[in-house]
């Protein structure tokens, strides 16, 4: 078996080397090798302390990048490469990082303080693989499996917790029967890692192809740090356009969108507000007329708790609060929200309208398939024709509209939607003589 080195990594190896010093590329860069997949980055381990690392590189631009922890980065053909000696860790008293770290010459040791089996391999050209916790075998079964003791491993830094989930997520792997009750077991820990932490793995979990059973099997998780969803737990809908609980709906239609953190996030959030918008028919049928408003409030909340973007947020509660509406045959209606949302908005509104859809019954799933597969064409016919829904778009302006004797900024300002209201719905022309004359008839009745 031979994996691949970079030629940058194979000199940081052969630098050490010439030094009397033995290296290994490891963890994640040597598990996606196995997979048949591209690192993102390389990291090299050592027995070199920080010190001797820094002057075999002393022809190297280096620079400390956690030399406490013994990490040196070496920039080789302007790529960063982070080197960390062997180590041990000490006592972990925050659930996050070790106290102290005592260097070693081991690298079985090394290994062993690692999270999940298939993190926990080096490798270099002349030791070949070494694998002391079968991690490849656990990468030939798809098992995610922690090190040694999991409960052990999740009480040392419980941001392992998240992690499993998500390295399961991405590589749509099971998790390992007594890993997996470690998670469960442990998963309030969550409650003491940075939400920045937490998001950043999270994102990554939404994007998998095993997000839907992830989701699903370990609800309990995600509640710790998002427990707006526990009322979705087994909820049934008792509508005909649903055949799943509204949890299950939701998993699903995380799955039926694009892999992107936002569209994924949006669907995750899109029904939180529906048990406390239900309403019942005498029969039992459930309505849920102001669930998108509800859901938008309270994704906003949950987003700024997980410290995320502000755009992000921004988009991801517009998109929210504007997901049940109803596109028809007509372009009045898409132009009305074009202009209230933006029209790189309505194309993501359009994605998650899909999703929706497919997360839903089939009763009358091709009818509004059909209906918002006409929505598309007409958002897209919207935009080749340069259609007006913008007050820019108009082919007056404030300017114009004082011309005619109006003087007040906030009249002006009537006046100009009124007319782009009009020109939207095809009641009148985009043109500057048919403005002004529509403008000089409504100026008198505001």
């Amino acid at each position: 078996m031979k994996i691949l080195l970079p030629n940058e990594v194979k000199t940081i190896i052969n630098e050490l080397n010439k030094n009397n010093f033995k290296a290994f590329a490891v963890g994640g860069c040597v598990r996606d090798s196995l997979l048949g997949l591209v690192p993102n980055d390389w990291d090299i381990c050592t027995d070199a302390p920080p010190a001797e690392i820094i002057k075999c590189f002393n022809k190297y631009k280096t620079f400390d990048s956690g030399i406490k922890h013994g990490t040196v980065s070496v920039v080789i053909n302007n790529e960063v490469f982070e080197v960390t000696t062997y180590r041990i860790d000490g006592n972990y008293t925050d659930n996050r990082r070790p106290d102290s770290v005592r260097f070693t010459k081991d690298i079985m040791t090394d290994l062993a303080r690692r999270d999940f089996t298939v993190n926990a391999m080096a490798y270099n050209e002349k030791s070949g693989l070494v694998d002391p916790f079968l991690g490849r075998i656990d990468l030939n079964n798809k098992i995610i499996r922690c090190v040694n003791d999991a409960d052990t491993r999740f009480k040392e830094d419980a941001l392992r917790i998240i992690r499993a989930l998500r390295f399961a997520s991405v590589y749509n792997f099971k998790i390992d029967k007594e890993t997996a009750e470690a998670v469960h077991k442990n998963a309030e820990l969550l409650s003491h890692i940075a939400p920045e932490r937490i998001t950043s793995e999270f994102n990554k979990l939404l994007c998998g192809s095993g997000a839907e059973s992830i989701l699903n099997d370990y609800r309990d998780v995600v509640a710790v740090f998002i427990p707006e969803i526990i009322p979705t737990f087994d909820y049934e809908q008792h509508t005909k356009h649903h055949n799943r609980d509204l949890w299950h709906h939701t998993t699903y239609s995380v799955i039926s969108v694009e892999n992107s953190p936002l569209l994924r996030m949006t669907m995750l959030l899109h029904d939180l507000g529906k048990p406390r918008a239900c309403k019942h028919d005498d029969d039992g049928t459930c309505h849920y007329k102001p669930h998108p408003k509800y859901s938008a409030e309270m994704a906003e909340i949950i987003l700024t708790r997980l410290k995320y973007p502000a755009d992000f947020i921004k988009t991801c509660v517009t998109l929210i609060k504007f997901h049940d509406v109803r596109f028809n045959s007509s372009k009045h209606r898409l132009r009305h929200v074009m202009n209230a949302i933006g029209s790189k908005n309505v194309e993501l509104l359009l994605k998650i309208q899909r999703a929706d859809i497919m997360a839903q019954s089939e009763y009358k799933r091709a009818q509004k398939l059909e209906k918002l597969d006409r929505a598309c064409d007409s958002y897209k016919q919207i935009l080749y024709d340069n259609d007006c829904f913008t007050l820019k778009q108009l082919k007056i302006n404030g300017n114009d509209v004082k011309k005619i004797g109006v003087a007040q900024g906030d009249k002006i300002g009537k006046i100009l939607k009124m007319l782009l209201s009009l020109v939207m719905e095809d009641k009148l022309e985009n043109e500057k003589s048919a403005l002004i004359k529509k403008a000089e008839e409504i100026k008198n009745l505001i």
